[in-house]
């Protein structure tokens, strides 16, 4: 009886890219994409001869691409996903750090 051997993929740890952005990072272009969108139905003018609408709906998602190629650069992987849920949750800095709150009246009745 013959040994069934099926191949498997040795590189696990490589990245998926896409225009050398992972794929978690697409997410944040095609956002930002669809807010412009969104703020280019109400902006008018123009820019440069082009109308402000269009630079708006296609530029800055083109513009976010080569940002947050450098933005990235020798950052691990999931980074922005990481930073995006740092920012996004409570924290406390120190417990022994006055509260921001006032504790007593501001203002003295007579």
């Amino acid at each position: 009886m013959a040994l069934q051997v099926t191949p498997v993929n040795r590189n696990l740890q490589t990245r998926v890219t896409f225009m050398f952005l992972e794929f978690e990072d697409l997410f944040v272009v095609l956002g930002a994409a669809a807010v412009m969108n969104i703020v280019g139905h109400f902006v008018g003018g123009e820019l440069a001869g082009m109308p402000m609408n269009l630079v708006l709906q296609y530029g800055v998602p083109l513009f976010m691409v080569p940002v947050l190629m450098a933005f990235k650069y020798g950052k691990p992987r999931g980074y922005v996903r990481d930073l995006a849920i740092w920012y996004a949750k409570p924290r406390a800095y120190c417990a022994a750090a006055r509260d921001q709150q006032i504790r007593t009246a501001y203002l003295r009745e007579e």
